[in-house]
């Protein structure tokens, strides 16, 4: 066990030690707490520089800034305002320049004024001189009409005759002048003047042929032709596709149809069957397909030779058969494969006088019908029928052109084309060749005399070789030669004008002078 006093001194030196350790730790803390001030000293004393530093940046900064800002403000402001001082000068020339104008405006009107005043009075003193002259006009013409034994309107009208006469005169001798002229240039205008010579053509479309007669031997053939509960008509019907008519024509049988070859078929069936005895409905289909055999097999030989006659070759077999279709198809009672033929030879030769190609001409001339073989069976005319088959199996643009223009659906853009049309006209209008009622024939020849009995100066006048050509007789002393040129121009216009016809009508116009004397 320690003693006490061991305890105390124990006790003693420990207090000691903590007083010690106190003082010790107080001294460190005291000098890390000077080190800290004298840090954050420091450190503020930096903080201050630096914002001082940034202060005057911040300051340079707004003044650079101010000052660019003040001289772009003076900029724009000198700008604006050497844009308002030129805005102000052109005003202030616009104002003087409207200053000017109505000034000038002003004296015009004060001049217009002043015009107005005196035209007034230029009108008023005209008026007065007029009134002068007119009595003195009229006091003249009383003192001439007195002296000349005629009054004024008829002194007007024989001048006005006189100067007619001269005018006639002159134009008549201009169109001596200008068919001279035009004969000296034949060879150079003869295409366009025969063209156009041979164009015209005028018409009008009356109904095809649609039925065909059958002769009977007899009547009883006719309840034979009808049969039992009438089977045999409905068949012969029904393969023929043509309607039979049996009504009370003694001895005959009509056939009703618009195809022409169905109605050849049922022709020529009912004859072999009238003839062979034996009509029912098994033995009338048999007929049929033999006749329709026949026909076609006739049908496309007549196509061929018809090719061969006019000397066109290559044409396509389905037009070679839809030519030979055209031998059972008329028109105005011309049958059209004829027709067809005549245009082709009529285009060959009017072709080779005009150094053209005559092959080409030729085979616009046959197919331009073409059309009407088949013109029952398609919607359209038969012109575009024709040309949308010539193209259709590739003929040349030409043919098909002419083929198109021949009625002048389309416009004519070729001398071939102006052929097809002279030639077809001259192929209806010839004699004989189409039927013309004779009611319609006379009344064209009295109108064509009407017209030329009309003209003053006219004695007689003749329509001569069926209405093909007009022959007029003038009187001698109402009529001069260059008259007689005049008229006849203008008979031929009328003519055209007024009446219409197929092909043209020639007007001759016949002046002469007859001196008789007798000696006694």
């Amino acid at each position: 066990m320690q003693s006490p006093i061991t305890v105390l001194l124990f006790v003693v030196l420990l207090f000691a030690g903590v007083g010690i350790g106190f003082l010790l730790r107080k001294r460190v803390v005291e000098s890390k707490i000077e080190s800290i001030d004298r840090l954050s000293q420091r450190i503020i004393e930096e903080a201050k520089r630096e914002a001082e530093n940034a202060t005057r940046d911040a300051m340079l900064q707004t003044k650079d800034t101010l000052f660019r800002m003040k001289m772009e403000f003076e900029k724009e402001t000198k700008d604006r305002r050497a844009e308002l001082q030129r805005m102000e000068k052109r005003l202030l020339q616009k104002e003087e320049n409207l200053d000017k104008k109505s000034e000038q405006v002003e004296k015009r009107e004060q001049e217009t004024v002043r015009k107005e005043q005196s035209l007034r009075d230029r009108e008023k003193f005209l008026n007065g001189k007029e009134k002068e002259y007119q009595g003195l006009v009229e006091e003249q013409t009383v003192k001439l009409e007195g002296l000349a034994g005629i009054t004024s309107s008829e002194a007007k009208t024989m001048l006005l005759q006189a100067m007619e006469n001269e005018a006639r005169h002159e134009g008549a001798k201009l169109v001596k002048q200008i068919e001279n002229e035009t004969k000296e240039n034949a060879d150079k205008k003869g295409r366009e003047i025969l063209a156009q010579a041979v164009k015209r053509y005028a018409g009008d479309y009356i109904m095809e042929k649609s039925v065909s007669v059958v002769p009977l031997p007899n009547e009883e053939m006719k309840g034979r032709i009808i049969g039992r509960e009438g089977r045999n008509i409905r068949a012969l019907e029904a393969a023929t596709g043509v309607d039979l008519i049996i009504d009370d024509t003694p001895e005959a049988v009509i056939l009703s149809g618009f195809s022409p070859v169905r109605r050849e078929v049922a022709k020529l069936t009912l004859e072999r069957l009238i003839n062979d005895g034996r009509i029912h409905p098994a033995r009338i289909e048999e007929v049929v397909g033999k006749v329709t055999q026949e026909l076609e097999a006739s049908i496309r030989e007549t196509g061929e030779q018809a090719t061969f006659d006019v000397g066109v070759h290559g044409v396509h077999p389905e037009l070679q058969r839809l030519i030979g279709k055209l031998k059972y198809r008329s028109s105005y009672g011309q049958n059209a494969l004829q027709h067809s033929l005549e245009v082709a030879f009529l285009c060959g030769i009017m072709a080779s006088e005009l150094n053209l190609n005559v092959k080409q001409a030729k085979r616009a001339g046959l197919l331009h019908d073409i059309g009407k073989a088949v013109d029952h069976e398609i919607e359209g005319s038969h012109a575009a029928i024709g040309a949308d088959l010539c193209k259709k199996y590739g003929e040349a643009p030409g043919v098909i052109q002419a083929v198109a223009a021949h009625h002048e659906e389309v416009p004519s853009n070729a001398v071939i084309d102006i052929l097809v049309q002279a030639s077809d006209t001259l192929s209806g209008a010839r004699p004989g060749a189409r039927r013309e009622m004779l009611e319609s024939y006379v009344k064209r020849l009295a109108d064509l005399e009407k017209i030329a009995n009309s003209f003053r100066g006219v004695d007689k006048s003749y329509a001569i070789q069926a209405g093909r050509e007009l022959r007029i007789i003038v009187e001698s002393d109402k009529v001069s030669d260059d008259e007689s040129v005049i008229i006849s121009r203008e008979i031929a216009k009328k003519i055209e004008n007024e009446l219409v016809y197929p092909g043209q009508i020639k007007v001759t116009v016949i002046r002469e002078t007859r001196s008789v004397e007798y000696a006694k």
